[in-house]
């Protein structure tokens, strides 16, 4: 008999969920842009991916919350932290991985693993956004660049320049001092990105870098990043194949073994899950 697990992972910016099966393949997923109102927006989320499955919420056996905005999904069965789930998800999907950079909207982190994928050390950068895809988002808004559009434009570089800021603020000054210098936007692109992609090593460098290493998060959806990034270690960086959901993956496969675990010592999981329909009326 198939059983289905979920995860929801809760970011700053994008909210994921990822229903699997048995085999932690996954079924379905769904990924939404994080709004201010965390139980709305999971409540409507895991609707939206039941729906895409075809399945209701009693046919999940197992739902994990992780994520910043974790703590306000009720109808969650646990809480586990990012860094668990991440881990996880990364090992599920490339075993070999040893250090995992994930780049998110309002942080970054990295995750050294063994070769069980157990974690074996973690840290995240403070509230700096220059580590993470909110300086991109600030910077391509400064230069009047898509977002999307700022990876590519980066590898068109001639003379990348230097940005040395490494504060967001100061940095956006910089930007636009050397813009109106006539320094080519292809070449300042190019330089906040490796600005990016060096304070991104220096702080993952304290857990020592160890290869494989996979980049997860909306960062490594950036070619631009993803290049700096190898060009700064020196060796290829693997990406999975939707690294936004490495997250809930996660979280899902977590589930997956709780219930196995529980049912091996003949244990009925404690939990009181609260129906969507009842989700719904929270603010």
């Amino acid at each position: 008999m198939t059983q289905f697990y979920s995860g929801i992972d809760i970011g700053s910016t994008m909210t994921k969920v990822v229903i699997a099966d048995n085999e932690g393949a996954i079924t379905t997923s769904v990924i939404s842009a994080t709004g201010p109102e965390h139980r709305k927006l999971a409540n409507r989320v895991m609707e939206e991916a039941l729906s895409s499955a075809g399945l209701r919420l009693d046919d999940i056996a197992f739902i994990i919350a992780t994520g910043y905005g974790r703590i306000n999904v009720p109808f969650a069965d646990k809480q586990v932290t990012e860094i668990s789930c991440h881990a996880k998800g990364v090992h599920t999907q490339i075993p070999g991985a040893r250090t995992v950079i994930d780049v998110g909207g309002q942080d970054c982190k990295g995750i050294k693993l063994n070769s069980k994928g157990r974690i074996m050390d973690f840290v995240m950068n403070d509230k700096c956004a220059a580590g993470a895809g909110r300086f991109l988002e600030l910077m391509a808004d400064t230069l009047g660049i898509k977002l999307e559009e700022i990876g590519k434009l980066s590898l068109t570089a001639k003379n990348e320049a230097v940005i040395s800021s490494t504060c967001t603020v100061f940095a956006e000054q910089e930007v636009i001092t050397r813009l109106a210098e006539g320094v080519p936007m292809a070449d300042l692109v190019a330089g906040i990105h490796r600005s990016i992609a060096v304070r991104i090593v220096g702080l993952v460098n304290r857990i020592k870098i160890e290869h494989e290493v996979v980049l997860t998060g909306g960062g490594a959806k950036n070619i631009g990043l993803v290049k700096a990034l190898e060009t700064k270690l020196g060796m290829t960086v693997k990406i999975p194949p939707e690294p936004l959901l490495t997250g809930a993956l996660g979280a899902a496969i977590l589930a997956k073994e709780a219930v196995q675990e529980a049912a091996e010592k003949g244990i009925t999981l404690p939990f009181n899950r609260q129906p969507l329909q009842e989700a719904k009326f929270f603010e």
